[in-house]
């Protein structure tokens, strides 16, 4: 099914447990993450809007990504200019017209940068990012292609060894580590609940 993730990809950004790593298509959707790129994603993730999607975060929750990125007029013009780009590429993909025109119609900071017409596309950089658990991280990025998956592609953050951001990174590992054996155990009470008269009152403690 077009779209999915293969296992072995899965597998592969599960492997790295220090590097946050994550996946995204053409119309900036994550696709795919490791526990550490989610966890250093948490905002994304933590809104209701589905699927998860960096342009959408950007410009329809402008307040909470000023706050988590702070360098926020690079990045929004780097969206941009990558989005023009890849409807240059692709004129007749629909889903990413559709994303396009939304955001042109609810965000006047997307429409003000889409009129400008930049096109580019950023292979590696530094990013700076106002974590709410880690703190301020200044992290380099790779991006590569996934040829096997045509237009997804796999970012990978790193920081200077030794340097405050990658002992933050690490805590963020740690913290990332922890909320997923809570999740996990969560996932066991709630599969156990039918068969204990406990099950009602663990649910009540998670919401």
């Amino acid at each position: 099914m077009p779209g999915t993730v293969r296992p072995s990809l899965q597998w592969y950004l599960d492997s790295l447990t220090s590097t946050p790593v994550w996946v995204r298509d053409e119309r900036m959707d994550l696709v795919a993450t490791n526990a550490l790129g989610r966890a250093l994603h948490a905002p994304m993730f933590d809104s209701p809007r589905r699927p998860v999607n960096n342009a959408r975060f950007v410009f329809l929750e402008e307040e909470a990504s000023r706050r988590f990125f702070p360098d926020w007029e690079q990045g929004a013009d780097d969206i941009v200019a990558t989005l023009r780009a890849y409807a240059g590429e692709n004129p007749h993909d629909k889903a990413l017209t559709d994303l396009i025109g939304e955001l042109v119609t609810r965000s006047e900071t997307f429409r003000t940068r889409w009129a400008a017409h930049n096109v580019r596309h950023h292979r590696t950089g530094l990013k700076r990012i106002n974590h709410p658990v880690a703190g301020d991280l200044e992290l380099h990025y790779e991006a590569l292609d996934l040829p096997s998956d045509p237009g997804w592609h796999m970012f990978a953050y790193t920081a200077q060894p030794n340097s405050p951001t990658d002992e933050r990174l690490r805590l963020l590992a740690s913290w990332a580590a922890t909320v997923d054996l809570e999740q996990r155990s969560g996932d066991r009470d709630q599969h156990a609940a039918p068969l204990s008269n406990t099950g009602t009152a663990a649910r009540g403690r998670r919401q």
